[in-house]
């Protein structure tokens, strides 16, 4: 714990005092849980850096001088930029949206920019996060209430997630909806909202089941049942399963894992690869992967807690949930306690647009301990 004086305390921060007021046990952290990531998709490889180590690696190197960059600018800019940055990223999604109808396949989530091919619904989740705040920030308690308070959050939350919806993308748009409707719940949102928005939820769910796509109705019956079609539709759950219980309490060792060297396992490099460490760390790996997690997330909800402003503090919580609602969907569906969806496992799956946006995530998170002793003025937030 840094217990030198807070440099704030002067009238501005220099950029020598906002580096050393980073967290670099923090960056210390989440570097040793890429680290492990890269040595999963080593194994994955047959023990050599291409075509997934290398790669990922460069991407995470970008992500940490993002991160960095990100921690130096004023939580301040950060807000005035909430708006903005969430116009861009509904614009790219609406495209993605708009382009996913044309596709052949129906589902296409990534759009081209010059050389980069971006997927902007991983963005939209922190630029809602940023939005929320800077929003959630101008109300009082009793004003998160109030019916036309309440409908632009909603809007901005509804909106995007159904568009996400629509690429289709069901596990990005569920979290979408699950960081506003925390963010709502943190700025003070009345149990007579949140009750009845639950049952109403809850009673929707056999309506909603004829809007699903095929694929999407057959993964929730194979989640149901996955051994009714384990060579077909059950196969990447029953793969998975496989892999994480032939792993025991030790493992196989690095590089012993044979579901994922002998291709058995789908999408090893990516929305699969926490069972790899299961199958070659066994129990022990992947618990001590969770409680590294644990950390992370402990380090987030403690930077909120210490945040002076209210936009810092529900920015610091959003974020943190947005990283715990990755992990805890992308676990859940590895080990067959929900069905399969497209959620990546943070900073140790496969794939460059998750990897920028996680750590740009970190990095806002770290703007806001940087400037955690900032006041800002309810006024600032709004609208304009």
């Amino acid at each position: 714990m840094n217990t030198r004086p807070y440099a704030a305390a002067r009238a501005t921060l220099t950029l020598g005092d906002k580096l050393l007021e980073i967290n670099w046990g923090f960056v210390l952290l989440i570097t040793v849980i890429a680290s492990i990531g890269f040595a999963m998709l080593f194994s994955i490889a047959g023990g050599h850096f291409m075509p997934w180590s290398a790669p990922q690696i460069i991407r995470f190197v970008m992500g940490l001088g993002l991160l960095i960059v990100a921690a130096l600018v004023d939580i301040r800019r950060w807000m005035s930029l909430a708006y903005p940055f969430y116009a861009i990223a509904f614009v790219l999604t609406l495209v993605t949206t708009v382009i996913s109808h044309g596709h052949l396949n129906g589902a296409q989530r990534w759009i081209m920019l010059g050389p980069l091919q971006l997927q902007p619904s991983e963005f939209m989740k922190i630029s809602l996060v940023l939005a929320l705040s800077r929003y959630l920030h101008s109300l009082s308690v009793e004003d998160v209430s109030k019916p036309l308070k309440l409908a632009i959050p909603l809007a901005m939350i509804g909106i995007p997630a159904v568009l996400v919806l629509m690429e289709p993308n069901l596990g990005t748009a569920t979290i979408i909806i699950a960081d506003g409707c925390s963010l709502l719940f943190l700025a003070g949102l009345s149990w007579w909202w949140i009750l009845p928005a639950v049952s109403g939820v809850a009673a929707a769910i056999p309506i909603a089941w004829h809007f699903l796509h095929g694929y999407q109705k057959q993964r929730v019956m194979t989640f149901l049942n996955p051994a009714s079609d384990a060579l077909g539709a059950g196969w990447n759950i029953s793969q998975a399963e496989i892999a994480m219980g032939s792993g025991g309490f030790a493992g196989k060792g690095f590089e012993h894992g044979s579901q994922s060297r002998l291709n058995f396992l789908p999408e090893k490099e990516t929305d699969f690869i926490f069972t790899t460490l299961g199958e070659e760390f066994g129990f022990i790996g992947t618990i001590g992967l969770m409680l590294l997690f644990a950390i992370v997330i402990g380090y987030g909800i403690r930077i909120a807690m210490q945040s002076r402003s209210q936009f810092g503090r529900l920015l610091a919580m959003g974020l943190t949930l947005n990283f715990f609602f990755y992990i805890m969907i992308n676990a859940s569906m590895v080990m067959g306690l929900i069905p399969v969806v497209g959620i990546p496992m943070p900073l140790m799956s496969y794939g460059g647009t998750a990897m920028l946006s996680v750590m740009f995530g970190f990095g806002l998170l770290m703007s806001v301990h940087v400037h955690r002793q900032v006041e800002i003025p309810r006024a600032a937030g709004g609208l304009f």
